[in-house]
């Protein structure tokens, strides 16, 4: 399912306070359940709170997942911050630390058939050349044959949109995808061009107005049109339009790869499991794009997506040493192909994952990227008087007793330009959730299901969420004790791919003597219609007033 697909997901709304007798049991006289209010939700903790996921690796390159919170120093613009949030996850299981009582085990062969890692290969046909194209598509087939496992699912995306292909466990059609692989640059500059001026001499001259950049473009227009003194107003106007041209060219072509990095993260948030994409690319430039960059790092972080990156072009050569090019240009083809890597590792970094470069073993190099982080710190802060202002504000962490080990971790971020929605907040985090296999147990939860088939073609699967209401959290408005819960129920397949949902939301005004009871809970039950067939099964529980989350898998095998 796409991204677009879970917004046009049509979930039933309905009202449900089920008594279970083993939690005890709620009268109608000491419990109410009415609609649900139109009215905002107040959200304390998780408003403006920026996400920094770190990697701490010792000398050999392991991760390592010892250290607390108190090891951690964070300063945003140099000034050190109350790091709020804290969580240590361990790849291919659930974070570290998590609160509540051991969910009951609901692992069968069903649940063993299912997928536990989603790779999507990544190829910046847009940026890349030919060659470089084909050994990283190579590098990768090499790495699905030996490397995938049956509980993994790959894809194969690009940044040109063409030759792709969607999740699957088939290797014969990534194969097919893979050798469909050719460039589809959006400009066609060369070294031909007079002057070649590339993107980031271009931003210099059309954009920064670099007095120095265009006398050099101008001088490499007067060597390549050969033209004498008289006419540098020529060559001034030929350095010019180039300059234009490039901005033009070089900037669609980066906005339109990172709004293919930004969709593929939407698709993989829409899967359950660990995701990691790898983006094999010769690099580019993102003069102007800061704030488009950052989001796609925001995406990646708040859906749990590694995000590790492979330079294509292998072991670096210095373009100076082609001799075919003017001495005035090659300054700036020199620093833009250097320039080029830095985003590869920005987004890498930012995101916990790894940057591959300056090696020409690409297969062993997407071997140690399809992996993620065997430990992956998350830290949040909540900046202090934080201006809406969409400023760039640089992040360091750093251990307080460093002791050989290496931190990788994002570098900066931007302030947003407006107040987080808090209802749109509970939405996402609720929706990023439902698309994970993580399970959170904040809130004591028990998943139960059963199933019956009316026919040989359809079957239905009744879901039951048990919630301790007890460990709740209330608000007490008209000597009632008030809380939202919101329980939200979906089935995926066996590719991940979603299939059906449902969401319902519990309205509880409880009277100050039914909290005391020693017991106390509800059960909420969804009946979903679907084929034969197996499935995962997701539940999450998120309640308003506490803030708190419950997520727990099931299985349903249906012959």
């Amino acid at each position: 399912m796409t991204y677009d697909g879970w917004n046009a997901m049509r979930f039933s709304f309905s009202l449900a306070l089920l008594c279970c007798a083993a939690f005890g049991q709620v009268s109608p006289q000491e419990q109410t359940v009415s609609t649900v209010k139109e009215e905002p939700v107040t959200f304390k903790s998780r408003v403006n709170l920026v996400m920094v996921p770190v990697v701490v690796r010792d000398k050999q390159g392991r991760a390592i997942g010892s250290l607390k919170q108190e090891d951690f120093q964070l300063a945003d613009r140099g000034k050190a911050q109350l790091i709020s949030r804290f969580t240590l996850e361990k790849a291919g299981g659930p974070p570290a630390g998590t609160k509540g009582a051991k969910a009951p085990v609901t692992a069968d062969t069903a649940a063993a058939a299912m997928p536990e890692r989603y790779v999507a290969y990544l190829f910046d046909d847009i940026h890349t050349t030919f060659p470089d194209l084909i050994r990283s598509r190579d590098a990768a087939w090499t790495h699905v044959q030996n490397g995938l496992r049956s509980v993994d699912r790959a894809a194969v995306f690009t940044t040109s949109g063409r030759n792709s292909i969607d999740f699957t466990d088939d290797k014969d059609a990534i194969h097919a995808a893979l050798m469909k692989l050719h460039p589809a640059p959006i400009s066609l500059v060369s070294s031909n061009d007079c002057p070649e001026v590339g993107y980031l001499l271009g931003d210099l001259i059309h954009e920064k107005n670099d007095p120095m950049a265009l006398q050099d473009a101008t001088n490499a227009a007067m060597a390549c049109a050969h033209l004498d003194a008289t006419q540098r107003q020529v060559a001034d106007s030929m350095a010019k339009s180039a300059a234009a041209r490039a901005v033009a060219m070089g900037g669609q072509e980066t906005h339109v790869t990172l709004g293919v990095i930004r969709d593929v993260i939407r698709r993989m948030a829409a899967t359950p499991g660990q995701r990691v994409i790898i983006l094999a690319s010769a690099g580019f430039i993102t003069p102007g794009m800061e704030q488009e960059k950052a989001d796609v790092m925001d995406r990646a972080i708040r859906a749990n997506i590694t995000l590790n990156t492979l330079d294509a072009r292998g072991l670096f050569t210095d373009p100076s040493f082609d001799a075919g090019r003017s001495t005035a240009a090659l300054r700036y083809v020199r620093d833009e192909a250097m320039a080029n890597e830095d985003v590869l590792a920005e987004l890498a970094y930012g995101t916990g994952g790894k940057f591959f470069h300056n090696n020409n073993d690409l297969a062993g190099g997407f071997q140690q990227l399809s992996d993620i982080p065997e430990y992956l710190y998350i830290l949040g802060f909540s900046p202090q008087n934080l201006k809406f202002d969409g400023s760039y504000h640089t992040l360091k962490v750093s251990l307080k007793v460093p002791a050989g080990l290496t931190v990788s971790a994002r570098r900066g971020y931007y302030a947003p330009r407006h107040l987080a929605d808090p209802v749109e907040t509970a939405k996402e985090e609720i929706r990023e959730a439902l698309f994970s296999r993580e399970e959170m147990r904040e809130i004591p939860l028990e998943v139960t299901s059963q199933f019956f088939k009316p026919s040989n073609e359809t079957a239905r699967v009744t879901v039951g969420a048990r919630i301790d209401v007890k460990a709740l959290k209330f608000r007490k408005a008209e000597e009632r004790n008030c809380n939202k819960l919101t329980v939200t129920f979906a089935l995926f397949d066996r590719n991940g791919n979603y299939v059906t949902g449902q969401q319902k939301i519990v309205d509880m005004k409880l009277k100050d003597e039914t909290l005391m009871r020693p017991s106390l809970g509800i059960v909420v039950r969804s009946a979903l219609d679907i084929k034969p067939g197996v499935y995962l099964i997701r539940v999450v529980v998120r309640d308003e007033e506490g803030q708190s989350m419950s997520a727990l898998n099931g299985a349903a095998d249906i012959p």
